[in-house]
């Protein structure tokens, strides 16, 4: 398991305005807190019940409920929709991210959530559907494309991995030709496609609709 570290530009932890400060009173018990947070504050982007936690904990407590889809999106010209792809990923806890093509990816989108999620690099489709083949996962290409059939009328396989293209021309030919089956998302305006980020947005809830139970209180 690899998570991504390459940053092009600055991330976006510093900007945020949220979180608590010191812990009131006495410290609680246990190894999952970080006493540094406790003393200082925690102005993580995190859900409240992981405020004060180790980073290492908070992993590892996602790591036991992560769901059984993976997301996947072509990185051939630098996409800054990347971002936004695994900070969706990491709301709706897929189990990983995977980017192919160029390693690097600009992380401004993802507001630090990729230190949470565990992102996989592949050189190209034709080692990402190895992988994923390797996996027992489906490969589920997103896209307005002829012959695709409507996400909307479908049940996605519970274990698949959804696979988006770049902004602009989409899906390419070898990412078209590794996929086991092809979704488009409907649209009724003018415009004639959402953007990578929106369209995993959509793919990732329908699977949730699907299959997942109610988030942790």
């Amino acid at each position: 398991m690899t998570i991504e570290r390459d940053v092009d530009g600055p991330t976006a932890e510093d900007e945020l305005a949220v979180g608590v400060g010191p812990w009131p009173g006495s410290w609680p018990a246990g190894d999952h807190y970080d006493h540094a947070l406790l003393a200082a504050g925690d102005r993580r982007n995190v859900v409240d019940r992981y405020r004060y936690w180790r980073h290492e904990a908070i992993v590892a407590d996602l790591d036991t409920r992560r769901h059984d889809f993976h997301v996947a999106i072509e990185n051939w010209q630098h996409d800054f929709n990347i971002g936004t792809v695994v900070r969706t990923a990491n709301a709706f806890l897929a189990a990983e991210v995977h980017i192919v093509g160029r390693r690097r990816w600009n992380r401004r989108g993802a507001m630090v959530t990729d230190r949470y999620q565990h992102v996989r690099h592949h050189d190209s489709i034709e080692v990402f559907a190895a992988w994923a083949q390797g996996a027992g996962l489906a490969v589920i290409g997103i896209d307005n494309l002829p012959g695709s059939r409507p996400l909307e009328t479908t049940t996605l396989p519970r274990h698949c991995v959804l696979l988006f293209g770049q902004e602009g021309p989409g899906l390419s030919d070898a990412a078209r030709a590794a996929c086991d089956q092809m979704y488009s998302i409907a649209q009724y305006g003018s415009t004639r496609s959402v953007n990578a980020g929106v369209a995993s947005a959509v793919a990732m809830h329908a699977w949730i609709r699907a299959y997942a139970g109610p988030p942790p209180a």
